[in-house]
């Protein structure tokens, strides 16, 4: 066989490949969007029809659902999330990016040990410093506000948001740098002018990520707040009562929650591929 033709029987072996992968792709990915298509389909359905069993994909189509999810008056939890959700998220970034400058850029002695201590917040079970934490939000009088909710999500998502960060600015060139200080600018004005917009991306990544760590957390907000600062996760476990489980209702209420979420996901589609491809090469 001719050099000419191993090379198209190669060619033909990787196309092959790359259409067998392409194929899982797709059907690991239809595994993952069939159980939210599911979840929307019944949320259009009758308490009736999505309760049958086998169910009814054929049944007639109803806002029933949303119209009693939003009589239920959902917006102050709604209002909540998106308040904690979003602060929390600006303190991370503003707290994470010169902390990651100053381990990458210029990195302060023992780096490594301060990274792992980030890392090492992350190992202690939630549920382990939940009644401490209670403890003392109730000896201040702190039960119940949106600001505990903010501090413990800023705390909670900082160490993320450094690890990544640090990735992303050790991709900076350090010639951009060197130009910056030779011009005479500040640390602030480097940081602010030079270094933030080369890694748009990886912030806006960042942020997207603990955004959606904010908005999912339960466990803190279903313990520490009441009526006054009860978030959208905390809300939607409302709906599981003595009564019964109302499943049109709740996943009605499930496709509202889930829409600032979704639509910060695709509005930072772009920033978000871009960040964790620069971060990931090295």
């Amino acid at each position: 066989m001719s050099s000419g033709q191993i090379t198209i029987v190669k060619g033909h072996q990787r196309r092959g490949g790359g259409w067998a992968l392409s194929g899982l792709a797709w059907i690991v990915g239809i595994l993952f969007v069939l159980p939210v298509l599911w979840m929307l389909l019944t949320s259009f359905h009758s308490e009736e029809d999505a309760a049958k069993n086998p169910p009814d994909v054929a049944a007639p189509l109803t806002l029933d659902g949303y119209r009693a999810f939003f009589d239920t008056g959902p917006w102050p939890s709604i209002l909540n999330s998106l308040t904690a959700s979003i602060l929390s998220t600006a303190l991370v970034i503003l707290l994470a990016f010169p902390a990651a400058y100053s381990l990458s850029i210029r990195p302060v002695k023992k780096w490594t040990d301060v990274l792992f201590f980030f890392l090492s917040t992350k190992m202690l079970p939630v549920v382990a410093g939940l009644l401490p934490i209670y403890l003392f939000a109730q000896s201040v009088h702190f039960l119940d506000n949106i600001w505990l909710l903010i501090i413990l999500y800023t705390s909670m998502n900082l160490p993320i948001a450094v690890w990544m960060l640090r990735s992303f600015l050790s991709e900076v060139p350090v010639e951009i740098l060197e130009a910056a200080s030779v011009d005479g600018a500040s640390l602030t004005r480097t940081l602010r002018s030079v270094v933030a917009p080369v890694v748009t991306p990886g912030i806006a990544s960042a942020a997207l990520i603990c955004f959606i760590f904010s908005w999912n957390e339960l466990l803190f907000a279903r313990v520490l707040t009441g009526t006054v600062a009860q978030t959208a996760p905390v809300f939607l476990t409302g709906f599981v009562t003595s009564q019964g489980l109302f499943l049109a209702k709740v996943c009605a209420a499930s496709i509202v929650v889930s829409l600032p979420v979704l639509i910060a996901g695709f509005a930072a589609q772009d920033k978000l591929v871009q960040g964790l491809s620069l971060g990931a090469v090295k």
